[in-house]
């Protein structure tokens, strides 16, 4: 059977389908039910379910099956979001599609759980004739040995076939492609911010502020170095005050809980934001302070109050990109929500702040340790945010604040 024919129960599964799977169509694999109950065992133990998303979608799992393992997600403004469980939208079929580890199984009648440690290094030699990078290959391999250690653990398999010494295969830690992520200015940063609120807008005039309102604190939020996954994932609630400071409570990946401080820019746009969205609404529920009826909402919302998709956000931002100007000439089509995590990190570190607050600051999991024991030594002066924020506003003026009918915004597809 040729790959585009291979686990057609997987392909053509979409959101409307029931969720019980059938067990044919899965060639090589005996008892289909049980490896998808594994499979599922292994995804549910993370929290984030960002995090289930991306490794479904690298090993060729169907996002949404793997939503409903964290349970669907809730309905959504058409306009916006995608259907429950579509978020992410599926890619476009790139040289890589049929080399998910298991499309690339099923071409080949083998149980994924049959496989060794030569399978492995035979599928990643495949990753690399097709043009696969190394950071690419270094990826998927971490994410087939998360996988199998899952399924050694459990006695599924007898050993991980993905325990390869990654040296010898070009993919160690330590040698890493630069990154192509292109690298934000401060002062790019505040012409994102002003073009946020200015984006023509051809909508609902009566909508105009609440869009405008919304492009802004979207943009300010992700200057706190947010992953896009992260700030879709805040509800209004995780927005209050701890030790006499706005801080984000932000579940990050591997299931952890951080407090992100909020500078005053990003707490001046969502302020605005969030009074609009109420206005708009007819609620009663305070803007930004305390945990009220609203705090279960999400921070960032669609016109119908529900949860933005990624894809959306992305849209937007390439959107404000392009009509940002001089600014981003050359750049605004490589924009995206990861762009500017890393210009934080890049602007705090340009300040001189010191790393392992930049570190804590943006969750890297490398300083897990420091920040088990560190945590409540933390203070509005242990954290970059301030610096980041204070090079945007040396970069010129910056008002978050749209004036006039002619300066709103509306999400992408809102």
């Amino acid at each position: 059977m040729d790959s585009d024919g291979a686990l057609v129960v997987w392909e053509a599964l979409d959101a409307e389908a029931a969720p019980e799977l059938r067990d044919d169509d899965w060639p090589g694999v005996a008892d289909p039910g049980a490896l998808r109950a594994q499979l599922a065992d292994w995804l549910a133990q993370y929290a984030n379910a960002g995090t289930r998303r991306t490794y479904a979608y690298a090993l060729g799992l169907p996002v949404a099956w793997v939503d409903l393992i964290g349970g669907a997600p809730e309905p959504d403004d058409p306009a916006v979001a995608k259907p429950a469980g579509s978020s992410p939208p599926p890619a476009a079929r790139g040289p890589l599609h049929h080399l998910a580890w298991f499309r690339w199984c099923a071409a080949r009648t083998l149980d994924p759980r049959a496989a060794t440690g030569r399978d492995v290094k035979t599928w990643l030699h495949a990753l690399d004739a097709t043009g696969a990078s190394r950071r690419t290959r270094q990826r998927m391999l971490s994410t087939l040995s998360a996988l199998y250690g899952h399924l050694t653990e459990t006695g599924a398999v007898a050993a991980n076939p993905a325990a390869l010494h990654r040296g010898r295969l070009g993919l160690s830690s330590t040698a890493r492609d630069a990154s192509p992520t292109v690298r934000l200015t401060a002062a790019q940063l505040r012409a994102l911010l002003l073009a946020a609120g200015t984006l023509p807008n051809t909508r609902d005039p009566r909508l105009r502020r609440l869009y405008a309102t919304r492009a802004v604190a979207f943009v300010a939020l992700l200057t706190l170095g947010l992953r896009i996954s992260e700030l879709v994932g805040c509800n209004r609630g995780d927005l209050y005050r701890s030790g006499g400071d706005d801080v984000l409570r932000v579940l990050g990946k591997g299931g952890h809980h951080r407090e992100v401080y909020v500078t005053e820019l990003v707490a001046t746009a969502v302020a605005e934001y969030l009074a609009e969205r109420d206005r708009v609404a007819d609620a009663t529920a305070p803007a930004l302070r305390g945990r009220t009826a609203a705090g279960a909402s999400p921070l960032i919302a669609t016109r119908a109050g529900g949860r933005c998709a990624r894809a959306d956000l992305y849209t937007l931002l390439r959107r404000i990109a392009a009509h940002a100007g001089p600014e981003l000439d050359g750049v605004a089509d490589r924009v995206h929500p990861h762009a500017l995590r890393h210009a934080y990190v890049t602007i705090a570190l340009e300040q001189d702040a010191r790393i392992h607050h930049v570190q804590a600051d943006v969750g890297h999991a490398s300083i897990a340790t420091t920040q088990h024991y560190d945590r409540g030594l933390r203070t509005r002066a242990t954290t970059a945010a301030d610096l980041v924020a204070a090079a945007i506003a040396a970069a010129g003026p910056c008002s978050p604040e749209p004036h006039g009918d002619d300066r709103q915004v509306s999400a992408s597809g809102d």
